[in-house]
């Protein structure tokens, strides 16, 4: 256990979805439902109220308090429930910490931080009043122009289930009820209304699913279904995703509840599993009633969502809090300290040719080029956008860390004359570049959109899917320019996710992921500069060198066909080199792996590797463990990651890493016979830093008796 990394507290709701139902529980909520009228059942099915609060006084502005998101019951004395955002903080008019984005946190690779992290913004929701978190973000990238890619964690499925987990524990120790969100195939932002996302069963079990399903197993208790189609309907119409596979295969126990105002588009949604409908009851209040009398709609159905709703709020009402909720919590010293630390590990070196870490004690000029060093660039302004009372730039991080002998610069780089005489005369140059919310985020429809907008003046649509997957045509002609005047150039990349960076890569001697790093981001980003912090962050994505290895995108379709393949396992499939692999990352000390041990020759095997620090600074690594599947009689992926580890070690350290294989890990879902299945050929364990590097080191087994037949 790292010192830094405090023990998660024990977790009441852990087993919400796997342990039975409780019988007192179920005949308390079952006597409610049936002394409750259909006019009070069907209320309890939505919000109430958001409308004439979102049009009066707060002006159009979303996420300005805790919303009533279903329940609620004045006879009963049962309150409503209420719902905050969202994926990066507490969502509210209120000042609250502001984390760095999803994707920024995934590239932590850190469990333990994440739970902590999910904490953090339980702290700070209960505080507000809410009671159900938007925060667990885990639809899968698929191609890194998805405009929402910075509000998820990566694109591998077991990478995705591990990190929602752990914000989902840390969220729900608080007695917030968790909710796992875009349920399913979201990953298209600007068509996301209409988009009807066609998915064979197999892919949609082996790839878009196990992340949920993983994150629903840690006890995760509310489920928000997506606005695009799946399969010719609506998600929240959609029985096969809702009832048979949430509710009925995979035993969910909670309920769900839509997207806010399109994410439901009739009352025969309560049929199909949806059990509330966000923010108000357009089309179930009065209408879902109406449905019942006219006998559209069995009553039976309605009956169920209020029980899953009650069941839940009670599970979660009636658990002892850890601890007292208070204004005090909110944007307090230990939440912007622990933010400050997600963004130190976060950090990913993608490059390094003896530039970094800077000597802050030298004395030496340091050049900031770029109007993005300059900004509080924290990430998109949708629904997961968070009111911090500061946010420190990297330019100013850099200026309060620099030693007194080092003199820091800045040029906004809009007059290239003055920037690259600023850069020639100094001894290092750090260029900001990336995007902004205007670039890559929830798509805000110009004039059309519901939020924030003034209707009687023109505005252009923001966010959304990105137009490219390169820099902007300026930031990559700045990198050439500064590049060459001076070889001692660092560039920062602000994005959400993958960059292609073909153009310029072999120009500067470093290059660095920031991220949208939260309101401390140029605090932790001046300690990984001057060494303070060693960088740990791993690429939760492949960097591609060529648009074209990715799958097919287009941001306005209005149908699209997802596959097997994507990501790291497309490029190895179709034999495409990334530019940097899934899970790359350096650091500034040395890791070295020794050979892949088979520790066991049971049926199911465990494999141990030894890793040791043969630097001469104290550094983390993260260990990436593989299975391939090369001697497969069906066309499955070349390697899959099916576990991680990460591990602090001091100079000279060595220390063992074990990962044992599961039958989930080996199996694929055959579509005959709806259900997993694990052939009886030989597979590969690798383990390395990174998708690439694994392949160096890798042990064949096989099975010695048939499992999971």
């Amino acid at each position: 256990m790292r010192e830094d990394i405090a023990r998660p507290m024990a977790n009441a709701h852990t087993h919400f979805n796997t342990a039975p139902l409780d019988p007192a529980l179920e005949q308390e909520v079952k006597s409610i439902v049936d002394d409750l009228s259909l006019t009070e059942k069907v209320k309890m099915l939505s919000g109430h109220g958001f409308f004439e609060k979102f049009f009066g006084d707060e002006n159009r502005q979303f996420g300005q308090r805790a919303y009533p998101a279903g329940s609620g019951n004045v006879r009963h004395d049962i309150p409503s429930l209420y719902f905050c955002d969202g994926p990066r903080g507490a969502r509210h008019k209120r000042n609250t910490t502001c984390f760095p984005v999803t994707m920024a946190r995934g590239a932590t690779w850190d469990r333990e931080l994440e739970r902590r992290v999910g904490e953090a913004i339980a702290i700070e929701a209960r505080a507000l009043g809410a009671s159900i978190s938007g925060a667990v973000c885990i639809n899968l990238l698929r191609h890194p122009a998805w405009g929402r890619a910075q509000e998820t964690y990566g694109e591998d499925p077991v990478h995705l289930g591990e990190m929602g987990a752990a914000l989902t524990e840390g969220l729900q120790t608080h007695n917030i009820i968790a909710t796992a969100k875009h349920f399913a195939v979201n990953s298209i932002e600007n068509s996301r209304f209409k988009v009807d996302v066609r998915v064979s069963e197999r892919a949609l079990h082996e790839v878009y699913l196990p992340h949920f399903k993983r994150v629903l197993m840690s006890g995760c208790a509310s489920v928000m279904s997506a606005y695009n189609k799946i399969n010719g309907d609506y998600c929240a119409h959609s029985a096969p995703l809702l009832r048979n596979i949430l509710k009925e295969q995979w035993g969910f126990k909670g309920f769900v509840h839509s997207d806010w105002v399109k994410g439901c588009y009739g009352a025969d949604a309560v049929t199909a599993g949806l059990d509330v409908e966000m923010p108000e009851g357009i089309f179930y209040g009065s209408n879902l009633e109406g449905a019942v009398a006219r006998g559209e709609v069995d009553e039976a159905h309605v009956d169920e969502a209020v029980t899953r709703i009650l069941r839940t709020q009670f599970t979660f009402s009636r658990t002892d809090d850890p601890r007292a909720y208070s204004d005090s919590d909110l944007a307090c010293a230990a939440h912007t300290e622990l933010s400050r630390k997600v963004a130190e590990k976060s950090f990913v070196l993608l490059k390094n040719d003896n530039l970094l870490p800077l000597d802050r004690n030298k004395a030496q000029t340091i050049a900031v080029i770029g109007q993005l060093a300059d900004q509080a660039n924290l990430g998109d302004r949708g629904s997961s956008s968070v009111n911090p009372p500061y946010a420190v730039t990297l330019l100013d991080g850099l200026k309060a860390a620099a030693g007194p002998d080092t003199r820091i610069v800045f040029d906004d780089g809009s007059d290239q004359n003055r920037m690259l005489k600023c850069a020639e005369s100094a001894d290092v140059v750090i260029a900001i570049v990336g995007y902004t919310w205007e670039n890559e985020g929830e798509f805000i429809p110009g004039n059309e959109a519901l939020e924030g907008l003034d209707p009687d003046k023109q505005m252009p649509s923001r966010g959304g899917d990105r137009a490219s997957l390169t820099l902007l045509p300026s930031d990559e002609d700045v990198i050439g320019k500064l590049a060459s005047v001076n070889d001692r150039l660092l560039v920062g990349v602000m994005s959400g996710s993958a960059v292609i960076m073909e153009s310029w890569r072999q120009k500067p001697a470093a290059i660095m992921m920031t991220w949208y790093p939260g309101m401390e981001g140029g605090n932790a980003f001046a300690s990984a500069i001057f060494g303070d912090v060693n960088p740990e962050g791993r690429l939760p994505f492949s960097i591609p060198v060529d648009a074209d290895h990715l799958p097919f995108f287009d941001a306005e379709a209005d149908e699209i066909k997802y596959g097997l393949y994507h990501g790291y396992t497309l490029l190895e499939k179709s034999g495409q080199q990334p530019a940097y692999p899934f899970g790359f990352g350096l650091s500034y000390t040395e890791f070295t792996y020794g050979d892949v041990r088979q520790r066991t020759g049971n049926t199911l095997p465990t494999f141990e590797i030894d890793v040791t620090n043969t630097g001469d600074r104290t550094g983390t690594e993260t260990i990436q463990f593989y299975i391939g599947f090369g001697e497969s009689l069906i066309d499955r992926p070349v390697k899959l990651l099916r576990g991680f580890e990460k591990l602090t070690l001091q100079p000279g350290e060595t220390r063992t890493v074990t990962f044992s294989v599961t039958p989930q890990d080996l199996a694929y879902y055959d579509e005959a016979s709806r259900s997993w299945q694990v052939e009886s050929v030989g597979h590969t364990a690798y383990i390395g830093a990174n998708s690439e590097d694994a392949v160096s080191r890798a042990i064949r087994f096989e099975l010695e008796q048939p499992v999971y037949s």
